[in-house]
């Protein structure tokens, strides 16, 4: 925002109507829209298959790509569906993503 306040008299004009708290907001969320964005569909994505079921056998060791600190906590805890799997701490979007690839959806 500093450096469009430079580019133009009339635009720093306009932006300092602005309290410093929006406009940092606003920085913020231009900066990280894209990211954002990318969550939330990773989000949708995830409770779409929130009722997929994992078989109670799944042999977890079988996914190599999955961290082992996913694999582990998987194997211990063993979630009966995708969306349960997602909300485990340790298991990361990548892990989801994985092991929704690996079994086919």
């Amino acid at each position: 925002m500093a450096e469009l306040k430079k580019i133009d008299p009339i635009l720093k004009q306009k932006l300092d109507s602005y309290s410093q708290e929006v406009l940092e907001q606003v920085e913020i969320s231009l900066k990280y829209e894209s990211y954002i964005d990318r969550e939330k569909k990773l989000a949708e994505k995830i409770e779409s298959l929130e009722d997929y079921k994992i078989k109670s056998d799944f042999d977890y060791d079988r996914v190599k790509a999955l961290s082992s600190e996913a694999r582990e906590k998987l194997k211990r805890l063993r979630p009966e569906t995708i969306g349960q799997m997602s909300r485990i701490s340790g298991v990361s979007p990548a892990d989801v993503s994985i092991l929704t690839v690996y079994l086919g959806k």
